[in-house]
């Protein structure tokens, strides 16, 4: 594999000499071989360039501006690209060339396949656990019958605990009951006490209503006395007389 710079030697432009020298004197430094063809000395080396440039790397004008790079008949790319391709350590992958042993290229492709293969070991072994891990339940090796007394069981188990909560609800039915009814017993008793005093204190007013009549009999038949005895001196007076 040849590596190809069309260069242009006569050019006026110092931006394109500098790109020029950039791009020789790098490829001088990893010591890569490649040839220089000038396009301001041959037509041919120009026309050549300007026909195996993708149209869509070429600028807006349609004509590219050396240096552009080729691996025999392939496309590497222009300066711009080939800038970014040594800045990421990837200038044999820019140009189509096997980096050499011991390079920062080679260590980083060896460093990318020991990734891609540790996790495709990973991976391989996590479908093979997945695999080993995966067993065919009980129901599908037994047939439906275990299925149907785990069913069976579960059912009693529900009815169980309908049970309990049935019993439980009663048991609150009768506490509650128990207070209603101690509530109730708590308000004949003070109902049942009004009750009696209201008796006692009736008695006590018939009893002073009879002791008052009783009363009021003895003054009377005292006024009565009084009277006679006063009658019986007016007539003794009258006598007298």
């Amino acid at each position: 594999m040849v590596i190809k710079v069309f260069l242009a030697s006569s050019s006026g432009s110092t931006a394109i000499k500098k790109k020029q020298q950039d791009v020789v004197g790098f490829l001088e430094a990893l010591k890569v071989d490649y040839t220089q063809l000038d396009i301001a000395c041959s037509e041919d080396n120009r026309m050549w360039m300007r026909q195996n440039v993708p149209e869509e790397k070429k600028p807006t004008n349609g004509i590219p501006l050396p240096p552009q790079i080729f691996n025999e008949e392939s496309y590497c790319g222009d300066y711009e690209t080939f800038f970014d391709a040594k800045e990421d350590n990837a200038v044999y992958s820019f140009l189509g060339l096997p980096p050499p042993p011991g390079s920062k290229e080679a260590q980083q492709a060896d460093m990318a396949n020991i990734v891609e293969n540790g996790t495709h070991t990973e991976e391989a072994n996590a479908e093979e656990n997945v695999d080993e891990s995966t067993e065919v339940p009980e129901e599908e090796r037994n047939g439906d019958a275990h299925g149907e007394e785990e069913q069976e069981q579960a059912a009693d188990e529900v009815e169980g605990e309908g049970g309990e909560e049935e019993e439980v609800e009663e048991e609150a039915d009768t506490a509650e009951g128990e207070a209603t009814e101690g509530e109730t017993a708590g308000d004949e008793a003070p109902a049942e006490e009004e009750e009696e005093e209201q008796e006692e204190e009736e008695e006590a007013v018939e009893e002073t209503v009879e002791e008052t009549d009783e009363v009021t009999e003895d003054t009377e038949a005292h006024a009565e006395e009084e009277e006679e005895q006063e009658e019986e001196e007016d007539l003794e007076e009258t006598q007298v007389v």
